[in-house]
């Protein structure tokens, strides 16, 4: 765990925005949020998977010169997120048959991870493994070192992806400037820091509605079991809305959170009501629902199709968290679905065991909840020393105009119009001796001076 003054950062590369928060560690165990920035990602990030890699890395670096700046202090390291339309999860067994009854070892387990790890899948690559039970004779165990068997069982729950998701979120990070303190799968993760161990133990499903995906996560006996990405999200409400009134999709979205439900249990109330849009037009309020309904309806029936084989041993219930679950009205809507009144818990505010620092702003709406998941996670510390201050960095001189010549960045890190040959290790010792100019540096000289005479 990281230490109380250790400052985590934490970075998530989600469809709508790349988000990243700092946090530190407090005596309690609460984790405090000291810095908080996000920006725009929909030109560079599609379906959680980068799509324009230089845009991302311009972005990455954008934030955290923000959190930075919020900071006072360099940040070295990140944790990121791993999510997206590719991520899924594949169950994998393997069984031993052995001479005699074996007592098994802790090495013999290796092997089998080892044996788990070598698996293939086109296109694609491991992520993280997580060990499902073991089966002994008509027995299903979790933990089975010392016990002696003939025949062994062992299931694997693989989380994959396609093999250029890690590939280049690590080509943006390190562009941008900064090391991967460690790569997280978003999903776990939250689930992680969502649920409580009551849920996970009795069985539950996690339904995180994003933008442009909707993940869901199923848990027994403590245990991930499945794992799928839907390619489907309240960003695509956001569009029906704009295709069908002819608006543009920012209007959309504010027409989708001011009347948006997820049903309307009372469509009569609503025949009469009209909303005033843009040029000057009026739409039917129970036009505008009948199209937010419909769209949701098809991503909770979607949801429903993974869940409803486990929905037995989901005592529980069901957890939906993300910005989409904000909406009025989800519980009822699932619950018709479903044709049940299983217990349903939309996720709202943060978690109890996070607290703001004075000053800070974190939006409540809904779609914080994967970034404060990682930052949770984070055990190192990803500050490098502080910044330094405007009295130490060296005056710029000013150009004709009056204005200050800042040079260009450029992907060497120099100024565009510097030549970029590397230093020799005499000159950069040369660079190091050279002190910053000041009233001891000149009070130094002028005794010099006078000690010469």
């Amino acid at each position: 765990m990281a230490a109380e003054k250790d400052i985590i950062v934490a970075l998530e590369l989600a469809t709508t925005s790349i988000r990243a928060m700092a946090g530190q560690r407090l005596s309690d165990g609460t984790m405090q949020v000291l810095a908080f920035a996000e920006e725009n990602s929909s030109h560079c990030i599609r379906k959680g998977i980068i799509d324009n890699i230089d845009k991302t890395t311009q972005a990455i670096s954008r934030i955290l010169g923000q959190i930075g700046l919020q900071l006072g202090q360099t940040i070295s390291r990140v944790y990121v997120g791993l999510g997206g339309q590719s991520l899924h999860s594949r169950k994998n067994r393997i069984q031993r048959t052995f001479e005699g009854r074996t007592q098994i070892a802790n090495s013999l387990i290796d092997q089998l991870m080892d044996t788990n790890r070598g698996m293939v899948y086109t296109d694609s690559e491991i992520l993280e493994v997580v060990p499902q039970e073991y089966r002994v004779g008509n027995r299903t165990i979790s933990d089975i070192v010392g016990m002696q068997a003939e025949q062994l069982e062992a299931n694997f729950l693989n989380i994959i992806a396609r093999n250029s998701l890690a590939e280049n979120i690590e080509k943006c990070i390190n562009r941008a400037g900064v090391d991967i303190a460690e790569l997280l799968i978003t999903p776990v993760a939250l689930g992680d820091s969502i649920l409580n161990a009551g849920e996970k133990r009795s069985g539950c499903a996690l339904v995180d509605l994003g933008a442009d995906t909707t993940t869901v996560s199923i848990y027994t006996n403590n245990i991930l079991r499945k794992l799928v990405v839907l390619p489907l999200g309240s960003n695509n409400v956001t569009m029906d809305i704009a295709n069908c009134l002819t608006t543009e999709a920012d209007e959309a979205e504010v027409l989708k959170l001011k009347y948006g439900r997820a049903i309307v249990e009372a469509p009569d109330s609503l025949q009469g009501n009209t909303i005033k849009i843009s040029h000057g037009r009026e739409i039917s309020e129970a036009k505008l629902c009948e199209i937010i309904e419909s769209r949701y309806e098809e991503i909770l029936r979607n949801v429903w199709a993974q869940i409803e084989d486990e929905s037995d041993k989901l005592t529980s219930g069901i957890i939906f968290t993300g910005g989409g679950a904000q909406i009025r009205s989800l519980v009822e809507a699932f619950h018709c679905i479903m044709n049940s009144d299983r217990q349903i818990r939309v996720v709202k505010g943060m978690p109890a065991d996070v607290c703001l620092a004075s000053g800070v702003f974190v939006p409540d709406n809904g779609r914080t909840s994967n970034i404060l998941s990682l930052l949770i996670h984070g055990e190192q510390n990803c500050i490098s020393r502080q910044t330094p201050t405007v009295e130490e960095q060296p005056a710029q001189e000013s150009d004709d105009s009056g204005t200050k010549n800042t040079p260009a960045l450029s992907d060497s890190g120099t100024g565009k119009d510097e030549e970029t040959k590397p230093k020799t290790g005499e000159e950069t010792k040369q660079d190091k001796k050279q002190p910053i100019k000041g009233f001891f540096a000149i009070l130094k000289k002028a005794l010099t001076e006078d000690d010469g005479e």
